[in-house]
C-alpha cells in the first residue's frame, strides 16, 4: 500500500513517548509498504533526524510549528468562542493544510492515511475529503495514544486555582465530545490501552453511540537491541526523566519533590533527586532541597551517565492518559521503578515483581527508600522489569498486528 503517515512530533530521536510510538509503527509499516511521513517540526528538530527517517520512509515532508505564550492566548480565546478544544485549535496550521492539500492532489494516489494521535485527525480527514474527490477515499486510520480528555480532567482534580480548574474542566468536556465524534469518523481506530478505549466509549455511551475499536496495540520499544545499563552499586540518584513542558510531568515531579523527597532524605540523607527534561518547573528550586541533594539538568542528549548512577527510577504521575513510555524505557534499561497507579496505567505492572506501586507520599517515600537499603529487592525489581519488556513490548513481534489493521 501507499500510506501517508501524519505526526504531530518528528518521530526521532526517541526522547519522548509519542515519538517512540510513531517511530516503531513507521518501522513496522515500512517493512511492507511505501510510507510517506508528513510531520510538524520545531526549531530543535535537526536535518540529521529527518535524514534518519528518510532511511526507511519513501519520503519525508515537514511543516513548521511555532509555539509562544502570546499565540496560546489567542488560541485559548478562539477555543472559548468556537467551543473547539484548545489543544486542537492550537495545532491548526496553514502550512500543514497546504502540505495536506498538495499530497491529496499528487499524481500517485495514497491508499491510506494514518493519523498518529488525535491532534493529526483533522488533517487526515481533510486529506480524505480532498483525495476522495479526485480518485477514491483512502482508508483512514487513527492511532489513539490516549483518552485525551482524561488529561485535563485529571489535572483539574489537583489544581488549586479555581479559574485554572474551571478552564481544565471545560477543556475536558470539549475534548470528550470532540474525541468521540472524531473516532467515529475514521475507518479504523487503534488504542494504546484498553483503559483508554473504555474511557472514550463511556463518553460515547452517554449519547447512545459506539466508538470503533480495531485493536489494542501497546507502545513498544526495541529491547533486544538495547542492553541493560551497567549501574554503579554505589549510585545515589533518584531519577525522573521526561519532558517537563508536558503538564502532568511537571505536576508529578513537583509533587514528588515537595511531598515525598524530604521523607526519603530522612532515611537516605545522601540521595540525589535528578530531574532530566526540558523546561523544568521553577518550583523545584524554591522548595529548600539542599543543593547537594538536587540536580536539575534540563534536556540532555544522552542520559546514560545519570541512569548508570541511579538507584531508583521514578514515575510519580497524578494525571495523564495512555501508556507511560517512561516505564517501558526504565524496564528496557534494567532500572528499578517506583510509580503511582496512574503512572503505571496501561502497562503489565505487577507490584513487587517488576516495579513498586505507591499513591500516597509516605508509601512512595518508603518504596524509594527500600530500593536504596535492600540491594536484593533492587535487583529483583530491575530484573522483573527487564523480563517483562522483552516478553510483552517488543515492536518486532507486537507490531505485526498492524498488517491486520490495514487490510481493507
Amino acid at each position: 500500500m501507499n500510506i501517508l503517515f501524519l505526526t504531530q512530533v518528528l518521530p526521532f530521536p526517541l526522547d519522548a513517548g509519542p515519538k517512540a510510538r510513531a517511530y516503531y509503527v513507521l518501522r513496522a509499516l515500512a517493512q511492507r509498504h511505501e510510507v510517506t511521513l508528513l510531520s510538524f517540526v520545531r526549531s530543535t528538530d535537526t536535518a540529521a533526524a529527518v535524514d534518519h527517517l528518510h532511511s526507511f520512509c519513501a519520503d519525508v515532508r515537514t511543516a513548521p510549528m511555532t509555539r509562544s505564550s502570546f499565540r496560546d492566548a489567542g488560541y485559548l480565546l478562539r477555543s472559548l468562542v468556537f467551543s473547539r478544544p484548545f489543544i486542537i485549535e492550537r495545532d491548526a496550521s496553514v502550512d500543514m493544510n497546504r502540505a495536506i492539500d498538495a499530497l491529496a492532489q499528487a499524481d500517485v494516489p495514497f491508499d491510506a492515511v494514518h493519523a498518529d494521535q488525535l491532534w493529526m485527525a483533522p488533517y487526515a480527514l481533510r486529506f480524505c475529503t480532498i483525495a476522495g474527490r479526485k480518485v477514491r477515499r483512502p482508508l483512514s486510520v487513527l492511532d489513539q495514544h490516549n483518552a485525551v480528555f482524561m488529561i485535563p480532567q485529571r489535572m483539574a482534580d489537583g489544581e488549586r486555582n479555581p479559574f485554572k480548574r474551571a478552564l481544565m474542566m471545560l477543556e475536558a468536556r470539549k475534548l470528550a465530545t470532540f474525541e468521540v465524534n472524531t473516532c467515529r469518523a475514521f475507518d479504523r481506530v487503534t488504542w494504546v490501552t484498553q483503559e483508554d478505549f473504555d474511557a472514550v466509549q463511556a463518553q460515547a455511551a452517554r449519547v447512545g453511540v459506539q466508538v470503533p475499536n480495531d485493536g489494542v496495540l501497546p507502545i513498544c520499544g526495541d529491547p533486544e537491541a538495547i542492553a541493560p545499563i551497567a549501574r554503579s552499586p554505589s549510585g545515589r540518584r533518584v531519577t525522573f526523566l521526561g519532558g517537563l513542558h508536558y503538564p502532568p510531568n511537571a505536576q508529578g515531579i513537583a509533587w514528588f519533590a515537595r511531598e515525598i523527597f524530604p521523607q526519603v532524605l530522612r532515611v537516605v540523607p545522601d540521595a540525589i533527586l535528578t530531574v532530566i527534561g526540558k523546561q523544568p518547573p521553577p518550583e523545584l528550586a524554591m522548595l529548600g532541597i539542599p543543593s547537594r541533594n538536587l540536580e536539575v539538568t534540563g534536556y540532555v542528549d544522552d542520559p546514560t551517565p545519570y541512569l548508570a548512577e541511579s538507584a531508583v527510577f521514578i514515575v510519580p504521575l497524578l494525571a495523564g492518559g495512555g501508556m507511560r513510555v517512561k516505564i517501558i524505557d526504565g524496564w528496557t534499561w534494567g532500572l528499578p521503578i517506583v510509580s503511582t497507579t496512574i503512572g503505571a496505567e496501561g502497562v503489565a505492572a505487577e507490584h513487587g515483581v517488576n516495579l513498586l506501586l505507591a499513591d500516597d507520599p509516605a508509601a512512595f517515600a518508603r518504596a524509594v527508600a527500600d530500593l536504596f537499603v535492600d540491594p536484593a529487592l533492587n535487583q529483583r525489581i530491575a530484573a522483573g522489569g527487564r523480563s517483562t519488556v522483552l516478553k510483552r513490548y517488543n515492536w518486532r513481534i507486537v507490531y505485526r498486528d498492524w498488517e491486520r489493521i490495514y487490510q481493507r
